[in-house]
Order: structure tokens, then C-alpha cells, then sequence
């Protein structure tokens, strides 16, 4: 019977060959001791999350019906009819508000402690690419619904992007397939959602994960500390991430159950909504666009986003000629208190 046993086991061995040694040494590699606190290592959480929206969007996916007359009803269907589809539908909304959430936290903890410093520029730049692409598949994941408010956040969408200097009318033309918000648009809007965003944010995660593995994790803190020491990535490290993502799928399954994924009216191309409401993290956007002519808000907003993605090659020149500078923290600060600021201004304007 052992001998039985083994041969298959032997045979998986000579076709698939696994360097045990290599698997050994990856397994008891040191980690960091400051990355036993959880907002450390915070981005293992959108990871974890991704794969997440990964494997209930495909089971969406099989119901889905990416047409305009069909599109509401499939997702209603999901929500009604389908064995557990309300669950999956709001673990897909919640996982992919909470990826946003925990993507903001761990870009705040690498920009205020410095992370972004040589060597490790480039993968800050990838790390906003991959934030830009998460923002991109929650603003096309909601679209895709067909509601009211989603219709009609496509079509403003579709109007920023007219206001882009040069190749706006393109840009334009191109998200809506035509000249108008319809079937050509929502084909587009799914594929980007299910096929291009996926592809390219598996990408960047895989470079951004490269370069975390080739320049190490940043050192933070004082070696005398208690957390300096050292510990194991398997079992320790690899344990908590465990047990952190069986938190997040209870507290998932939570917010599922308590505040399921709603479905608002069906949308109407001869209605305009009283009040046109994005997503909570295009509120700071939409409010800028209500302060200034659409392509001063979108020109200025494009080179914010330009200065985040750019700033650690800004703050190296700085702080080559003022090497005790931290001029960071200040232009961090600012940038947090003005997006909270038009984040909350545009939710009480909504509320009212």
C-alpha cells in the first residue's frame, strides 16, 4: 500500500520538479519585526481583497447580461432570483469599497514614513497605478448596473472626458462608442471591467510585489526597539495573514447581510436625476469639477494626480539640496486635508 501510494506522488515529482530547498529558505526568511502590526504590512489586505473580486466576479459574470434592455433586469435577477446572488453581489460591492479604503491607508503609511525614497521610487509610481486601475474598475463595475444614477454618472463621465485638452472629443468618443450613451458604451464598460482593468492591475501587481522583493522592505524604527527582531515569514508572518483574511471575509459576509447591495431605479436616457451622485471616492472630484470650468477641473486635477505620482523624484531633487527636509509631510498634510475637505463637502450637498 505505501508502495502504491508513493508511485503516484514520485510521478507528480518528475513532471512538475519543485526545488524543496528554494521552498524551505522562502519559508523561514526573515521578516521585519515592525511588520507584526498589521498597518505595517497593510498592503496584503487589497491583495487579499482583489482575489476576492476576482472569484465573485466571475460567478456574476455568468448571469450578467451586458445589453441595455437586458442589463438591469440580469442584475435584479441576481439579486432576486439567483441562489446566493444578493451575497455575492454585496461581497463584490463591499470588497471593492474596502480595497479602495485599505489601497488609501497603505499609499498614507508608505508616503508619511518615507517609503517612496530610493530605491523605491518606481514602485510607488506602480503602487498609484494600481490605485488609478482600482478606481477605474469600481467607476466601470458601477456603471455596468444600468441604474439611473449609474447611466447617467457614465454619461458625465463620458463629458469630463471631452474636456481633455487636444484628444478629449476622442477620449469621448471612444468610451461611448458612438455619439451617445448605449449599447456600444456598456460593451465597452464590460470589457474594461471583466478583461483590460484585471489584466493590467495583475500586471502591476506582479511588478509591484518584484520590486518589494528586490529592494526588501523598508527599515523603520530604532534597531534597540522591541520590534527590531526578526521573525520568520511561515508559520508566523503567513499565519496572521491567514487569520486576517478570514476576518475580512466574517466582516464581509457582516456587511453583506446588514446592508445588502441595493438596485435603484432603471435607467432613463428622457429623466435627468435631481442630484447626478458618483461613488463616495469620486466625490472629491465632483465637487472640484462644480467649482471651475470642466477643463480647468480636469487639467488640474490631472496634474495633481501627475504631482502624486511624480513626487518622489520631486522630493529626491529637494532633498539633494536640503537634505533635512520634509517638506513631504507638509504637501502630504495638504493633499489629505483637501480631499477629505471636497469629499465631505460634496456628501452634505448630496444629503441635503
Amino acid at each position: 500500500m505505501r508502495h502504491l501510494l508513493g508511485t503516484p506522488a514520485q510521478w507528480l515529482r518528475s513532471r512538475f520538479p519543485v526545488d524543496q530547498e528554494a521552498l524551505t529558505a522562502i519559508g523561514s526568511e526573515p521578516i521585519p519585526g515592525h511588520l507584526r502590526r498589521w498597518w505595517w504590512c497593510i498592503g496584503g489586505t487589497p491583495a487579499y481583497l482583489f482575489l476576492v473580486q476576482i472569484a465573485s466576479g466571475i460567478l456574476l459574470t455568468f448571469y450578467y447580461v451586458p445589453s441595455p434592455e437586458f442589463a438591469y433586469d440580469s442584475v435584479a435577477a441576481i439579486s432576486s432570483e439567483v441562489r446566493f446572488g444578493s451575497y455575492l453581489r454585496s461581497i463584490h460591492k463591499w470588497s471593492s469599497h474596502l480595497m479602495i479604503i485599505a489601497m488609501l491607508l497603505h499609499m498614507l503609511r508608505v508616503f508619511f514614513t518615507g517609503a517612496y525614497r530610493p530605491p523605491r521610487e518606481l514602485n510607488w509610481m506602480v503602487g498609484c497605478g494600481l490605485l488609478l486601475l482600482t478606481l477605474g474598475a469600481g467607476f466601470t463595475g458601477y456603471s455596468l448596473v444600468w441604474e439611473q444614477l449609474s447611466y447617467w454618472g457614465a454619461t458625465v463621465a463620458a463629458n469630463i472626458l471631452s474636456a481633455v485638452p487636444i484628444l478629449g472629443d476622442q477620449l469621448a468618443a471612444f468610451l461611448r462608442g458612438g455619439d451617445t450613451v448605449g449599447q456600444n458604451m456598456l460593451t465597452r464598460l464590460f470589457v474594461l471591467h471583466i478583461g483590460a482593468i484585471p489584466t493590467l492591475m495583475i500586471g502591476c501587481l506582479a511588478i509591484h510585489v518584484y520590486l518589494v522583493r528586490a529592494h526588501g522592505v523598508s527599515e523603520l524604527g530604532s534597531p534597540n526597539t522591541s520590534d527590531s527582531e526578526p521573525f520568520p515569514f511561515f508559520p508566523n508572518h503567513f499565519l496572521t495573514e491567514v487569520a486576517l483574511a478570514l476576518f475580512l471575509m466574517f466582516f464581509l459576509t457582516c456587511l453583506a447581510l446588514i446592508f445588502p447591495a441595493d438596485l435603484g431605479e432603471r435607467a432613463n436616457a428622457l429623466e435627468t436625476p435631481e442630484h447626478i451622485k458618483p461613488e463616495w471616492y469620486f466625490f472629491w472630484a465632483f465637487r472640484w469639477l462644480k467649482l471651475m470650468p470642466d477643463q480647468v477641473a480636469v487639467v488640474t486635477q490631472g496634474l495633481f494626480l501627475l504631482l502624486i505620482v511624480l513626487w518622489p523624484v520631486i522630493d529626491g531633487r529637494i532633498r539633494k539640496r536640503h537634505p533635512e527636509s520634509e517638506i513631504s509631510m507638509a504637501v502630504g498634510g495638504a493633499a489629505v486635508v483637501l480631499l477629505l475637505a471636497l469629499t465631505v463637502w460634496e456628501a452634505l450637498y448630496l444629503m441635503t
